[in-house]
Formats: C-alpha cells, sequence, structure tokens
C-alpha cells in the first residue's frame, strides 16, 4: 500500500469481529497502512464526537474508508455507558459531511434462495444519505399551545404554517433537505446504473408531501435528462413510483435493479431486502460521495446480544461476512485508486475465498437452516475466519 486506508473502528460485537478480521485476514497478507480512529461509543463521548468529525474529513483527504458497526445511543445507552450526551448517529454525521449515497447490496450464494420467489438478481438499494429524519429538531409539548412552521428568507421574505394546534401535550418534528444534496444523489444513482447497467427506480409520496417529496421527485426528473441518452443506450430505464406502489412492484419482480429510496425508505428496505436475500450479515453497503469518495462498513448493527454473550465468555457464530466485504472492498478501490493491481486482485481474492468456504457449507449459524441442496455445517466466528483464511492461502499460492 502506497495511500493509507481511513480505518473507523467501532462497538461490541463487530468491534471484536474487527480485530479478528484483521488479525486473520488482512495482516498476514497485506502490508496495512491506514489513520485509525476510535469511533466506539466511549471515544466519541470522551471527545463530544469530534473525532467522528475528523474520521470523515480525513476521508475527504486520503479519498477511502472502512468503518465497523457503531453504537446510536438511546436512554438505555446514556445509562450503560455513563453518556454525557445522546450523540448522533455517527453514520449520520459522516454521511452529510461527504455528502454521498448509500449503496447497499446482498451477497448471493446459490445455495440460500430468496425468500421472494420471483427474485431471480440481487436488489441494490440506494440510500439518499443527509437529512430528513436523521437531522430532524424535535420537541415534546408539555401542554396546550400552537406549534408553527416558520421560515425567514435573508431577503427578509418570511413564511409561516401552523403545524398543530395542541389541546394536550403531545409531540412535534421538523425536518429538511437541500436541493444540492438532492441534486447529487440523483447523480450518483445515474451513474451508478450506468456504471452496473442496472435500471434505477426511484420512490417516495408525493401524492401525500405535496411539496417535500414532490422536490426529490423534480430534481430526479431534471438530472436524468443529462443521462437519458446513455440509459437508452444501454436499453436500462428510469422510472418514478409511489413507495407503497414501488413496494408492491419489488415483490413481484425478478431483482436486478437499483431502487432509490430517501434516507428513512432506505435504512428500512435495505434491511428488508438483505434478510429477504438471506441475511443482514450478508449486505455490502459503500457511501460513494459526488467527488468520488468512498467509505466501505457494514449495512448491519453492533450484535450486542452476541456481544453480551461474548462477555460472559460464551462462544458465539457471529457472521462477519458483511465486515469482511467492507475491508475487502476499500482495499480493491485502494488498489484501483493507487494503480496497485496486487491490492485490487488481493481483495477480489479475499471475497472468492469467502465463497468457497461457504459453499462448501461451512457456515455461522445464522444461515444454517437457510441453505439448501448443500450439507451445512455451524462453526464459531474464530472458525469461520480460519477456514476462510485457508481458502485465501490455497488461492493466493496458486
Amino acid at each position: 500500500m502506497t495511500t493509507p486506508l481511513v480505518e473507523m473502528d467501532g462497538d461490541e460485537m463487530t468491534r471484536i469481529l474487527w480485530k479478528m478480521i484483521k488479525d486473520e485476514l488482512i495482516l498476514p497478507f497485506v502490508d496495512l497502512k491506514t489513520e485509525y480512529y476510535d469511533l466506539g461509543l466511549p471515544e466519541r463521548d470522551k471527545t463530544d464526537d469530534k473525532i467522528t468529525i475528523e474520521a470523515a474529513e480525513a476521508t475527504k483527504k486520503y479519498g477511502v474508508a472502512v468503518k465497523c458497526a457503531t453504537i446510536t445511543p438511546n436512554a438505555q445507552r446514556m445509562t450503560e455507558y455513563n453518556l454525557h450526551s445522546m450523540w448522533k448517529s455517527p453514520n449520520g454525521t459522516i454521511r452529510s459531511i461527504l455528502d454521498g449515497t448509500v449503496f447497499r447490496t446482498p451477497i448471493t450464494i446459490p445455495s440460500i434462495k430468496p425468500a421472494v420467489r420471483s427474485w431471480k438478481r440481487p436488489i441494490t438499494i440506494a440510500r439518499h444519505a443527509y437529512g430528513d429524519v436523521y437531522k430532524s429538531v424535535e420537541i415534546r409539548a408539555e401542554e396546550e399551545g400552537v406549534a408553527k412552521l416558520v421560515f425567514e428568507g435573508k431577503s427578509g421574505k418570511k413564511e409561516e404554517v401552523v403545524v398543530h394546534e395542541f389541546k394536550g401535550p403531545g409531540v412535534l418534528q421538523g425536518m429538511h433537505n437541500v436541493d444540492k444534496s438532492i441534486r447529487s444523489f440523483a447523480h450518483s444513482c445515474f451513474k451508478f446504473a450506468i456504471d452496473n447497467k442496472e435500471s434505477v427506480w426511484f420512490s417516495t409520496k408525493d401524492t401525500i408531501s405535496k411539496k417535500y417529496d414532490a422536490r426529490f421527485r423534480e430534481i430526479f426528473d431534471e438530472v436524468f435528462e443529462e443521462y437519458k441518452s446513455d440509459f437508452e443506450r444501454l436499453g436500462i430505464e428510469y422510472f418514478y413510483t409511489l413507495i407503497d406502489d414501488a413496494v408492491a412492484r419489488v415483490m413481484r419482480s425478478e431483482g436486478g435493479f437499483i431502487w432509490a429510496c430517501k434516507n428513512y425508505d432506505g435504512d428500512v428496505m435495505s434491511d428488508m431486502v438483505s434478510t429477504a436475500f438471506g441475511s443482514l450479515a450478508m449486505m455490502t453497503s459503500v457511501l460513494v460521495s459526488p467527488d468520488g469518495k468512498y467509505e466501505y462498513e457494514a449495512a448491519h448493527g453492533t450484535v450486542t446480544r452476541h456481544y453480551y454473550k461474548h462477555l460472559k465468555g460464551e462462544e458465539t457464530s457471529t457472521n462477519p461476512m458483511a465486515t469482511i466485504f467492507a475491508w475487502s472492498g476499500a482495499l480493491s478501490k485502494r488498489g484501483e485508486m493507487d494503480n496497485l493491481p496486487e491490492l485490487v486482485n488481493f481483495g477480489c481474492q479475499l471475497e472468492d475465498a469467502c465463497f468457497d468456504t461457504l459453499n462448501a457449507g461451512i457456515c455461522t449459524k445464522d444461515l444454517v437452516n437457510l441453505m439448501e441442496g448443500i450439507e451445512p455445517k455451524a462453526v464459531n466466528s474464530e472458525q469461520f475466519l480460519k477456514a476462510i483464511r485457508e481458502n485465501l492461502e490455497r488461492r493466493l499460492a496458486k
């Protein structure tokens, strides 16, 4: 390696797996160079979350990052970790700074058939990575009163609408997005579609949200005009539909397309798609910024239940596939950007070694009941990683 990766460590069981993956599958084979940031919750609390911002800025500097799963604290975590503040999602902060789009694609193998019978090819979720509920502000109304939405323009123009007249306690939320980010989202989706020769489906609910969601549709329509001829040349299409209609269409489709979703929709639908294809732990996730910066991560959380078992000294069979693919993707991209074909090849061989292992029936417990046509053998996480290493060494020796 000539240029370092930005390495973002994380929390709980995925943090344990992170070290195991590095020790077993990366460090023995790669002269690894990283700029390390500990995004574990204790360190974020200690630095007032400044370390998350520093990691995002480093990604802008170096161009490629790999991230472990992290905790987004709630009230329970405030007590458990004795936090100074209920810090926001690190992913949300990083995505906002990079102004990127998250592309999530299931990792598929022949022995695991999708739960949706019609699906024949993976469905990629393109998730807008800025704003909406992840940048929202909230108030808990404790009494009767009037909630208003007010915009005061720099020109002096003022708009004001009543949100609700409360007759008693309730809650309210204000969220936003910006044309610049929506436009970047559209460009990223259409470029990704051309690179992968796949159609784009975009869905919101502009029949109900006649200004907010409608603005997304308007910008997508405008931006698509720049890519229309390329789409026609490749025989792929772009179309818009309502989110509820999109869900119905997706369930009857054969797959093999990019489903572009707003931030929260993409969060939910990527979990649905990954689970229907097999497992939450079997999905790649890469954040792509408009200026070509990449952050690779697992699409799932920190696997808290397994972490508590690990702390008790109990054996766990946690699936590391998505985290391995975050490393392989980042290393391949770093090699591609730095013109290091051996590093690109290593990333590809690492993924193929994972497939060799799974296709031989060696798997973690979450996949055992999903496999068909082979006799699966459930192993713990350490055994699974060692089996992958054996296949990796065999491949690299050829």
